[in-house]
């Protein structure tokens, strides 16, 4: 879920785009117009969160609006790396008793009502950003730091999957070759290019999302086959990957917290609502973009499953890591093997050097807003225009691959997405139900606090399934960002930055010249 964070202090108030024509007025105009907002919970106006984002730059540039919605709806599912499903299918097999699909079900009906709450967000606060934004707007700026601030796990964790995954593969295809010298190697190449560029990659990315897709399809035609013939459950069509007599729906919800992990990405379409064609399809991208995403896990899940009933087709260390290698040398032999890790390496590398570029940039923006050290983080190299310090440090934490196991990282970066879930749906009641006051309808009462509520609701069966020591260190991280806010603000005595990017600084982001575009 990539980020796009906000300038530096003192900074006079920038009027933003007039309300869309759309929809009622009232509900519609975007944070930071003329009309003040009622401090029911705290002020975010604005007025004082001015102060702390960037000048505009000297040329006055913004985001182009080129994508439309399935291009979005691809970037999302690229960053959401569907061959992940393989990746983590030994692992929730183990922990469900060998109902992965099941745990996908459950994992995409609790996303669904979080989904339609981003929904319901970008439309108000159209504005390129994520969760931590809606909390500032919506709740308070100082929840909003908190909230990125915890997020910080999410982005700087998955460039490390992704070095875990692509050890993984290696390992399987040369169990000789040290795993650590894969990781550096790996490391150093994506460090290296994205030290380099930053420039966007949607396109090269579109190609090894379609790559990956139609690999997955013929795995799974390989895999109806096998099964007509007699492998596996010996059949194409059974409830046995949903339910049977000894399944437990607690295990099956400890299974949907890991898969989870699955999901992260379409949440970050958010970030292309300032280079979409039009705001108006953000929402419908944000869902279609999950269902897509869901679609793709439960089918390829369901024939795996039936594949491999029993998780004990795997080895320990597969499960542990990554059972793609594993899964296809059992359906295709080293060809498949192969090519399906072909496939999972394209969509990884692809997903690695996304994650990479968005974490680096996040940190640079921390940097030039003071959160962080801004001679260290803030720095920009003039000959690259990449910030080389925070490209470096990213690519340092990613080293750590070397040490760590899938499932250990999985359940730290489940932490941050859980926690930007969980304030989504609150953002949408703090913003309509109570800045806005619509509450007084049968229809806004479901619209805007009955649905959110259901989607915290399930997002705590998740919760409560986090293992336990992701969620110890979570807390701590998090007591760390209240800690670290006090100081910073001075004991809330200064205004409070922001994380979003309100200044295109870097090649990261398309950028045409002329005042910002208006929504």
């Amino acid at each position: 879920m990539p980020p796009h964070p906000g300038g530096i202090p003192s900074r006079p108030t920038r009027s933003r785009p007039e309300r869309c024509t759309a929809a009622p007025p009232d509900i519609t105009r975007p944070v930071g117009s003329a009309r003040s907002r009622p401090s029911l919970l705290g002020e975010a106006t604005n007025e004082n969160i001015g102060a702390a984002v960037a000048p505009p730059s000297s040329s006055g540039a913004k985001l182009a609006r080129t994508l439309g919605l399935w291009s979005i709806v691809g970037l999302g599912l690229g960053y959401m790396t569907p061959t992940v499903v393989f990746d983590t299918f030994g692992l929730v097999a183990d922990q469900t008793n060998n109902v992965v699909p099941a745990a996908y079900a459950v994992a995409l009906i609790v996303l669904v009502f979080t989904a339609i709450s981003y929904g319901k967000m970008v439309r108000v606060i159209p504005s390129a950003g994520s969760a931590y934004t809606y909390a500032r707007e919506s709740i308070h700026p100082g929840v909003g730091f908190v909230v990125g601030w915890t997020a910080l796990t999410d982005y700087i964790l998955l460039p490390m999957v992704n070095a875990l995954i692509l050890r993984s593969y290696m390992e399987a295809l040369f169990p000789d070759v040290p795993g650590w010298i894969w990781v550096v190697v790996f490391t150093a190449g994506v460090t290296g290019v994205i030290y380099l560029t930053m420039r966007g990659t949607s396109n090269v990315n579109m190609i090894l999302l379609v790559f990956s897709i139609l690999v997955m399809a013929v795995f799974v035609v390989m895999v109806i086959v096998q099964l007509v013939g007699g492998a596996g459950a010996g059949t194409a069509v059974s409830l046995a990957p949903f339910a049977h007599s000894e399944v437990q729906f607690g295990a099956v919800v400890a299974g949907a917290t890991v898969v989870c992990f699955s999901f992260i990405g379409f949440d970050a379409v958010s970030m292309y609502s300032e280079e979409a064609k039009t705001p108006k399809i953000m929402p419908r991208a944000i869902l279609l973009t999950l269902i897509a995403g869901g679609a793709i896990f439960l089918i390829t899940a369901y024939f795996t499953q039936l594949r491999f009933p029993d998780a004990t087709a795997f080895p320990a260390d597969a499960i542990e890591n990554s059972t793609l290698p594993e899964i296809g040398v059992q359906v295709g032999g080293p060809v498949l093997q192969a090519v399906l890790t072909a496939a999972g390496f394209a969509a990884t590398l692809a997903s690695w050097l996304a994650s990479h570029a968005s974490v680096s940039r996040m940190l640079m923006v921390m940097g030039r807003n003071n959160v962080l050290p801004r001679r260290v983080f803030g720095y920009v190299n003039p000959k690259t225009h990449t910030p080389t310090i925070s490209i470096i440090i990213v690519g340092l934490v990613s080293l750590l691959a070397i040490e760590f196991d899938l499932d250990q990282i999985v359940a730290y970066i489940n932490y941050g997405a859980l926690v930007a879930f969980t304030f989504v749906n609150i953002s949408v009641i703090a913003w309509f139900a109570i800045r806005k006051g619509l509450r007084k309808t049968p229809g806004d009462i479901l619209r805007y606090i009955v649905m959110p509520v259901i989607g915290m609701l399930l997002t705590l069966l998740l919760w409560v399934n986090l293992d336990m020591h992701a969620l110890i260190g979570g807390l701590i991280w998090t007591g760390i960002g209240v800690v670290y806010l006090v100081i910073l603000t001075r004991g809330f005595r200064r205004p409070i930055a922001s994380f979003d990017e309100n200044q295109p600084v870097t090649g990261v982001n398309k950028t045409v010249p002329g005042p910002r575009s208006e929504v």
